[in-house]
């Protein structure tokens, strides 16, 4: 093979898989030339105006609930929403300083060990715990921050809701209602996202057969990654580091002068606003204005303004805030710590990698899972069709 050969064939791969079906699902839709979200029909704009609990059960059990059904979802929920104490006592061995993501990526498979035959599940079964996932992942963070803290684990209480309880069981106290309702719009914006990398990640450890706990681990482990989830961490340093919005064009034009990202600004299939970020936006700035803080948004809305102009100008072509860059600022207001951004994502986001494991493992398209088996074109060393030739370690 010539090496013009061997360069047309690189250059027609698809690296990264952009673009690529790979599988059909009836849960979340992503059209990145309108901006639009939608789970399961919903338009995401609609569905933030409803509490988690109605999008965990649309995206595990198909439809929105109606009241009788809803209120069976909470009763389930508030029965699971509870640690085994072997799992607390094994966070209080954990390093204190031990980054929040490895924590619950550390935990997950603690669960699986108290879950009984998690590898013989049927898909009821895996729906129970999918519903114990969504409810431990929250409790894994607060009960973690608590400890590293030098406080006690704070139970759950069965009045509160799902993002309530989060927050109680954070702080210690019942939340303001304003905040809890705040906090129910990021799980929620954050709940699925098509095939994204951590979703896919989940889905391809679910056509092996694995239980659902370790398709899960995976997703942390994918979502932890600096270009996914962890982008929003990034932006809330990178606007500490700038100060205040006077001090945006040189760190803006400095950064795209040497290549480097301007953390939550684009998006991999986004050509327009990210629907969330208009979501979001707002909030943050109703937020920051009450709270004292409107130099944090304004800071923020004048990177988004450089970045722009300085992309147009040198690439000639837009781009737009995503996801993380609001939902940064809108943590932050509601007393979320900052190493906790991410595993924040991960509590909103484990009910759609929970329902993309349902899909995968015994429904959707699939009579039966397909394991999925891409390959890679081999480009190593090349000694002739016979190989290499081996010589013991004394004659090399």
């Amino acid at each position: 093979m010539g090496a013009q050969e061997k360069s047309t064939q690189v250059e027609t791969k698809n690296i990264g898989l952009r673009g690529i079906v790979v599988a059909d699902s009836n849960i979340s839709r992503v059209d990145g030339e309108k901006g639009t979200l939608i789970y399961r029909g919903y338009d995401i704009s609609s569905l933030a105006q409803g509490t988690f609990e109605e999008v965990i059960h649309l995206l595990l059990d198909g439809d929105l609930p109606k009241t009788a059904q809803l209120e069976a979802l909470r009763q389930e929920l508030a029965e699971y929403r509870v640690l085994p104490a072997a799992v607390i006592d094994t966070l209080q061995t954990l390093p204190r300083d031990a980054v929040p993501m490895d924590m619950l990526q550390a935990s997950v498979p603690l669960l699986a060990m108290h879950d009984p035959e998690p590898e013989e599940a049927g898909p009821e079964d895996c729906r129970c715990q999918a519903l114990r996932l969504i409810c431990r992942l929250p409790l894994l963070l607060s009960a973690w921050e608590r400890l590293r803290t030098g406080r006690t684990v704070v139970a759950a209480r069965p009045d509160l809701g799902h993002a309530a309880n989060f927050l109680y069981t954070l702080h210690g106290e019942i939340p303001e209602r304003e905040k809890a309702a705040i906090l129910d719009v990021i799980l929620i914006l954050h709940a699925d996202h098509g095939f994204n990398a951590s979703t896919f990640t989940a889905r391809q450890i679910a056509s092996t057969r694995a239980h659902l706990y370790a398709a899960i681990t995976g997703a942390l482990g994918s979502l932890s990654g600096v270009l996914h989830g962890g982008a929003n961490y990034r932006v809330y340093r990178m606007l500490q580091q700038i100060g205040s919005k006077d001090r945006v064009q040189d760190y803006v034009s400095r950064a795209l002068d040497n290549r480097q990202r301007i953390m939550g600004m684009g998006h991999a299939v986004y050509k327009v606003t990210d629907p969330r970020a208009e979501i979001l936006g707002p909030m943050a700035a109703d937020l920051t204005a009450r709270a004292g803080r409107s130099e944090l948004y304004e800071t923020a809305e004048e990177v988004r303004r450089v970045t722009t102009v300085e992309m147009k100008r040198r690439k000639g072509r837009e781009i737009y805030a995503n996801v993380d860059f609001f939902s940064a600022i809108v943590n932050s207001m509601i007393g979320i710590p900052i190493d906790m951004f991410t595993p924040l994502f991960a509590v909103g986001r484990v009910a759609g990698w929970c329902a993309h494991y349902l899909e995968e493992r015994f429904g959707g398209a699939y009579a039966k899972p397909t394991i999925y088996r891409p390959r890679a074109e081999y480009i190593g060393r090349y000694c002739g069709l016979e190989g290499c030739t081996w010589t013991p370690i004394q004659d090399r």
